[in-house]
């Protein structure tokens, strides 16, 4: 249970001065026999005080009004203190026991007036203590919406999806709700064991909770953290098992598979993973140097023959435009022959060479199909045959317009226009075409 919170430190208050009441004043109230006998006056009554002996009737009567006045500058004390609104638990203590020495009539003066005055203190410090219970509830109410606060953010963070969680903000946030529980405990206005020990036993559980899936989370991530380098020890075996090797268009071809298996594969630790990474990546580069290597050689080797290809694939070039098929068909074969004895050439040339002796095989190819087109007998003779239909229906159809210009038939004359005029434009472009086959 938390301990009770520190008082509030009080301002000093400052000391009446201790009350004299006269003696002429005090006679008002008392009765002093020669005996050192002395009776309170009051209300019309009389009330044995006590006796005094060997000592004047003045003396006997300031022996007793000494004690009156004693509690007279004690009841100012007090009202000094409700008036500064001091703790009111001991005041009422004080004015109850002063309440209880006057009643025992054992001194001297203006007693009713005192007992006002006492009772007037008695209803103000009940007044305080009614103030101070509404204050402490209120200081309570606070304090246990704050705990139950404290509570619902553990339990919220202890109800998330671990997948879910930072782990390393979350139990930050864990410890600092802990230490302000450890704060309010020591410091706050105690709420009742019964409340207490109901949220602590809610806190305690959502922290147990939070720790258990914490470390759950933590092993999974262990366990799965050992399974992917286990994978991936097993993807760098193998790219270190081809690292040595000549084979170079198959093993690349491995060592791309390799890598959609690396990618494909669960990471490990940030850590791990870079490290792992690491030596996969060390084990491709010592094949792809070893191969770029290997490839420098054969192309330096290739550089001659480069130099050849070059050379015949400007004199295929100079076979453009093709103006004799024939002779651009045997010269492009020649140097074919040639580009074979030739030889290969580096990598990075291949595939300029090869396309730029291909543009020439290509046109030498569009005109040799061209020519055939041009001299093929089975189309040639179809061109005569059209040609010749053709020729006869234009003189059939001069010789209709001729005979309606002469009948002056207007409709004939302008069919038979419309008519040759077709046939004559059809004419022409038969007689280009005829004209390639010659």
């Amino acid at each position: 249970m938390a301990p009770r919170p520190l008082k509030k430190a009080q301002t000093p208050l400052a000391v009446p001065p201790a009350h004299s009441t006269p003696l002429a004043e005090a006679e008002k109230f008392a009765r002093v026999e020669d005996d050192g006998h002395v009776f309170l006056l009051l209300n019309g009554e009389e009330h044995p005080v006590g006796q005094y002996p060997d000592a004047s009737r003045e003396e006997a009567l300031a022996y007793f009004v000494k004690k009156y006045d004693d509690i007279v500058s004690q009841v100012a004390l007090l009202e000094q203190r409700v008036k500064g609104k001091a703790p009111s638990a001991e005041m009422l203590k004080t004015a109850k026991h002063l309440r209880s020495q006057v009643a025992e009539r054992k001194l001297v003066g203006d007693v009713a007036a005192l007992e006002a005055r006492i009772d007037a203190l008695t209803e103000a410090i009940t007044g305080l203590e009614k103030a101070e219970r509404a204050a402490q509830d209120e200081l309570k109410a606070k304090e246990l919406a704050a705990r139950e606060a404290i509570v619902a953010e553990a339990e919220e963070l202890a109800g998330r999806d671990p997948a879910t969680v930072q782990w390393k903000v979350s139990s930050t946030r864990m410890n600092e709700l802990f230490e302000l529980w450890k704060a309010a405990q020591k410091n706050g206005p105690r709420l009742g064991r019964g409340t207490e020990d109901a949220l602590w036993k809610r806190f305690r559980s959502a922290r147990t909770i939070f720790d258990r899936h914490r470390r759950a989370y933590f092993s999974q991530l262990d366990s799965d953290n050992a399974e992917a380098k286990r994978a991936k020890e097993a993807l760098i075996a193998r790219a270190e098992s081809l690292s040595s090797s000549t084979d170079w268009g198959a093993t690349a071809a491995e060592y791309r598979r390799l890598m959609d298996e690396w990618k494909a594969s669960k990471r490990a630790s940030r850590k791990d993973d870079d490290a792992l990474w690491a030596r996969f990546r060390a084990a491709q580069d010592r094949f792809f140097e070893a191969r770029k290597s290997a490839n420098d050689a054969v192309d330096e080797e290739y550089g001659a023959n480069l130099v050849a290809k070059e050379a015949l694939l400007k004199e295929a070039a100079a076979l453009l435009p093709v103006r004799d098929v024939a002779a651009a068909k045997k010269a492009l074969q020649s140097i074919r022959d040639r580009w074979e004895e030739a030889g290969k050439v580096p990598r990075a040339d291949i595939g300029r060479m090869d396309a730029g002796l291909r543009r020439v095989e290509d046109a030498v190819k569009a005109a040799e199909d061209e020519h055939w087109h041009k001299t093929n007998p089975e189309t040639k003779a179809r061109t005569n045959s059209a040609l010749s239909q053709l020729q006869a229906t234009i003189a059939t159809l001069k010789d209709d317009l001729e005979a309606a210009e002469k009948a002056g038939d207007a409709k004939r004359i302008s069919t038979a226009k419309d008519a040759l005029s077709a046939r004559e434009q059809w004419l022409e472009m038969l007689q280009r075409s005829a004209q390639d086959f010659s």
